[in-house]
C-alpha cells in the first residue's frame, strides 16, 4: 500500500493578522526564569501536537512548552486529571486548538486571560458535523464526531492562521530584545506551510473528480480547502473490520464509487487486502494530532503529500 509519513502545513495567504489577545505575563508560584530574561515563567501549555510543534518552533529554548496528553491515543478525546488542571492553571499561556477540540474545557476552571483559541480568527468557517455515529479510540471510551469538525490544521492556510495566533500570544512573554527572533522563526514556519499548501493544492488538481473514501471523519477541512470529493467512514486503522463496517463500506461504494481509501494511520494488513480485493487501494494521510514516532509535524506532512504525488502522478 502507499504510505505517507509526514507532511508540512502550508498557507498560500500568509498575511493573517489575528485578533488574539496576548497571554497573561504575571508569574505564578513555582515558575522559573526564562533564559536571560529575569521574568519568571511557568511556560506555555498546549492541547495537541500541532500546537506543540508550532509553539516550540517559535519559542525555541526561550520558554518551555508543555503538552500533557499521553503519547497514545487522540488528544482530542483526552481528559485532564486534577494534576493536569493544576498544571494548566499555573501556565503563563494556554494554547487551545478551538473548534470544540477541547471538549473538557467547560468542566474545568482556568484563568480566562491565559486562554488563547488559535482557530478563533476563522470560527466563521468552522464546519458543522451532523454524524452521530459513536465509536471507540483505544482505551478512551466511546465517543461521537458530531458537532464541529476540529482537525483544523490539515487545511494549511488555517494552520498558518493558528501559527499567527500563537505568535501574537507568546511574543509578549519574552523580553523585547528576543521578540524579533520569534518573528523570524514564525516567518520561516509560515514559509514551510506555504510550500506545503502549494504542493497539496497542485496534487489536488490531479485528484479533481476522483472519488475518495476516508476511514475517519476528520478530513473535512482538508477536503474543503483542496476541493476533494471525500466520503468519510467510521473505521479505526488498528481494528479489524466488522460485518457492520463492511456493510457501511459497501453502501458508501454504491453511492460514491471510489478506488482509494484514506487512512489516518497504517491500517491492519487484513483490512488492506480485503479492500484491495474490491479494487480499492489504501493510502495513509496522517493528521499528526499526536507526537509522531519519528520525525516531526513538517516531515509527517511532507510525506503525506509525497505519497499523494506518487499515487496521482503528473500525466
Amino acid at each position: 500500500m502507499i504510505r505517507p509519513s509526514t507532511l508540512s502545513l502550508a498557507g498560500l495567504s500568509l498575511g493573517f493578522l489575528l485578533p488574539v489577545a496576548s497571554c497573561d505575563r504575571a508569574p505564578s508560584d513555582g515558575a522559573t526564569a526564562a533564559p536571560e530574561s529575569g521574568q519568571m515563567h511557568s511556560g506555555v501549555q498546549v492541547t495537541n501536537y500541532p500546537l506543540d510543534f508550532f509553539a516550540s518552533t517559535l519559542l525555541g529554548d526561550r520558554l518551555p512548552v508543555h503538552f500533557l496528553a499521553p503519547a497514545e491515543g487522540d488528544p482530542a478525546f483526552w481528559e485532564p486529571t486534577d494534576a493536569d488542571v493544576s498544571a494548566l492553571q499555573q501556565a503563563d499561556c494556554i494554547l487551545l486548538n478551538g473548534a470544540t477540540y477541547e471538549k473538557w474545557l467547560p468542566s474545568v476552571s482556568l484563568p480566562q486571560g491565559k486562554l488563547v483559541d488559535t482557530s478563533e480568527a476563522f470560527s466563521d468557517r468552522w464546519i458543522v458535523v451532523k454524524s452521530e455515529v459513536t465509536h471507540r479510540h483505544g482505551p478512551g471510551g466511546d465517543h461521537s464526531h458530531a458537532g464541529t469538525a476540529f482537525t483544523t490544521w490539515i487545511d494549511f492556510q488555517q494552520a498558518a492562521e493558528q501559527v499567527r495566533a500563537i505568535q501574537k500570544a507568546v511574543t509578549p512573554l519574552l523580553p523585547e530584545i528576543e521578540q524579533p527572533e520569534v518573528a523570524a522563526r514564525a516567518d520561516r514556519l509560515l514559509a514551510d506551510l506555504a510550500v506545503l499548501d502549494a504542493r497539496m493544492a497542485k496534487v489536488a488538481e490531479r485528484m479533481k473528480g476522483v472519488a475518495l473514501l476516508a476511514s475517519h471523519p476528520i478530513y473535512q477541512y482538508w477536503a474543503r480547502r483542496y476541493g476533494l470529493d471525500v466520503t468519510q467512514l467510521h473505521w479505526e486503522p488498528d481494528q479489524g473490520l466488522s460485518d457492520e463496517q463492511w456493510a457501511e463500506f459497501e453502501k458508501a461504494q454504491k453511492a460514491h464509487p471510489a478506488q482509494w481509501l484514506i487512512w489516518e494511520a497504517e491500517p491492519l494488513p487484513a483490512s488492506v487486502e480485503r479492500l484491495k480485493a474490491t479494487g480499492v487501494t489504501s493510502l495513509v494521510f496522517d493528521p499528526c494530532g499526536n507526537r509522531p514516532e519519528t520525525g516531526d509535524f513538517l516531515s509527517v506532512m511532507r510525506q503525506n503529500i509525497a505519497d499523494l504525488e506518487t499515487a496521482f502522478p503528473q500525466p
